[in-house]
């Protein structure tokens, strides 16, 4: 009897027979048809210039790689796999094929060997001190950092910071109106970054589009974690963090309640938050709206995949106690979810072909990174990624109280981003079914960031609401979804209306920021946000 090989143990001899037989008569399509090579690389940016498509050689030859990577994402789809494994696989399989793609070598990319005869080989000489640079940073660069600065052209609403601890600095913002609504907001950012993502510029900040419609702001900055016996946890974060913030803004504008809104990872602090304040029968929240929040982690995401026991436990043994995780490890990790995008892009262009990377704010603030406090980190891993605690009542203890979500009452406004990895929107619309109020949900266009960050001022994209503007306790993600309609421009506009209702009368604007208690401590948008992560 003839022995099978490891290949047909895995994958069926029919469906292996089909990809055999599929891959041949592509094959050599692409070296006889040179429409079969234009109808590969129409797709794919990186094959897409005329040195590519005008070039027989190079254009079959980068044709034949993408035959190849697709064939093998189709044996890994045929391959007897868990749901986890086979995700772990496509990943690391997206990554090597990222990485030996022919655009990545000059003797492969006829681009790059353009611009080295244009350049008279300069081309190479600027890759080389990219590459030095680059080193010395110890990323890939990619943007041009020398156009953004903190204070001067991002993070620049007028504001002072009120109060600060060794967790974090309160913001508030200056209202050019002489009346603003009565019941002020309190932006939590996540920690993993800094937080003028919510406040880039004057045309996409968020911060300004709610000064603009009257609104009290505050906002959260959070410290850069630098001190490497650091251990400070989740509910340091909550007791010391976010609740600390409500109260200050409670006393500040003189007021028993206020709305929040939490992005990210700010989104699950925030909840937590809420959680905490219920069980201590402190009615200060009035609205939460989460942008892009996990609290439910039966699906994660792609994150899932560097998420086990024994990755987790080996985290814990060593910065669980105390400790920092550098931000740099994580701002690795994303790039690596999009390699083609965040990674190898900025290989060909920097090292390649010698060019400067053009300035584009998101992504100065995507490699400006922040550290995270080594106990927090580890604590949050095993009770959300791995053990999902929060999605069950009472299973999860913050500041000494089990966590139940449903008995948090106040309306809450969730977003969830139609082509999000790190939190698919069905994660998002299943977070936001955990509370017991009222429960709006939005779907907007594209991924994590530009998603929620859709500036109304630009009015681009779309999002999807329900057709009968309903709740949607009891109703499942599918059935939401057959029953929306697209709506043109920002999301923002819809959550604008929605918090109209929650933000009370208007009252005169507070001359001077904080009060007799919280005075003045320096301008927006404060020295937290400016620490640079040490590297460790």
């Amino acid at each position: 009897m003839k022995k099978k090989n490891k290949l047909q143990e895995f994958i069926p001899p029919k469906d292996l027979a089909q990809i055999h037989e599929k891959y041949l008569s592509e094959f050599f399509q692409i070296w006889s048809e040179p429409e079969k090579t234009q109808e590969l690389l129409a797709n794919d940016r990186r094959f897409a210039s005329d040195d590519w498509t005008g070039s027989g050689l190079y254009s079959s030859f980068a044709a034949t790689y993408l035959l190849n990577a697709r064939t093998l994402f189709d044996m890994t789809e045929k391959m007897s796999l868990e749901n986890e494994q086979r995700k772990k696989m496509n990943f690391f399989l997206e990554n090597y094929i990222s990485t030996v793609s022919p655009a990545n070598f000059m003797a492969t990319n006829p681009e790059v060997q353009r611009k080295f005869f244009q350049t008279k080989g300069q081309s190479v000489l600027s890759g080389i001190e990219n590459f030095l640079s680059d080193i010395s940073k110890g990323k890939i660069s990619q943007t041009d950092e020398t156009a953004f600065e903190v204070g001067r052209n991002l993070a620049i609403s007028e504001g002072a910071v009120v109060y600060q601890n060794e967790i974090f600095q309160l913001i508030q913002y200056k209202n050019k109106y002489s009346e603003v609504k009565e019941t002020p907001i309190l932006f939590v950012p996540p920690c993993i970054n800094k937080f003028y993502i919510l406040d880039l510029t004057k045309t996409n900040s968020m911060v300004q589009f709610a000064l603009e419609n009257k609104n009290q702001v505050f906002l959260i900055s959070w410290k850069n974690v630098n001190d490497p016996e650091c251990s400070s946890t989740w509910d340091d974060y909550i007791s010391n963090g976010v609740i600390s913030a409500v109260e200050k803004v409670c006393a500040i504008a003189k007021v028993k309640k206020i709305n929040t809104l939490g992005f990210c990872i700010g989104g699950t602090l925030l909840s937590c938050a809420a959680g905490v304040l219920t069980k201590q029968k402190k009615n200060s929240i009035n609205s939460i709206t989460l942008m892009a929040s996990l609290l439910e982690f039966s699906d994660p995401g792609i994150l899932k995949i560097f998420i086990d026991e024994n990755s987790i436990a080996m985290r814990e043994n060593t910065i669980g106690k105390k400790g920092v995780m550098p931000g740099s490890e994580l701002a690795s990790t994303f790039s690596f979810l999009r390699p083609d995008d965040l990674i190898w892009n900025y290989y060909v262009a920097n090292y390649l072909k010698g060019e400067k990377p053009v300035p584009f704010d998101l992504l100065f603030w995507n490699s400006d990174s922040a550290n995270l406090a080594g106990p927090f980190y580890c604590w949050y891993l095993r009770n959300f990624y791995l053990e999902n605690r929060l999605r069950i009542a009472d299973r999860l203890t913050v500041c000494g109280h089990k966590i139940k979500l449903s008995e948090v009452n106040c309306p809450v406004y969730a977003m969830g981003a139609k082509d999000d990895h790190i939190v698919p929107c069905k994660s998002a619309f299943a977070s936001a079914r955990l509370f017991g109020g009222k429960i709006r949900f939005v779907l907007g266009a594209s991924g994590h960031i530009a998603g929620c960050i859709n500036p109304a001022s630009k009015n681009k994209r779309s999002y999807w609401i329900s057709k009968d503007s309903g709740t949607i306790a009891g109703i499942e993600f599918s059935d939401w979804n057959k029953c929306t309609k697209e709506v043109k421009g920002s999301w923002w506009f819809d959550w604008n209306d929605w918090l109209n209702k929650k933000n009370g009368k208007l009252v005169r604007r507070q001359r001077k920021y904080g009060s007799k208690e919280f005075k003045e401590l320096e301008k927006a948008p404060g020295r937290y946000v400016r620490e640079i992560a040490r590297k460790f």
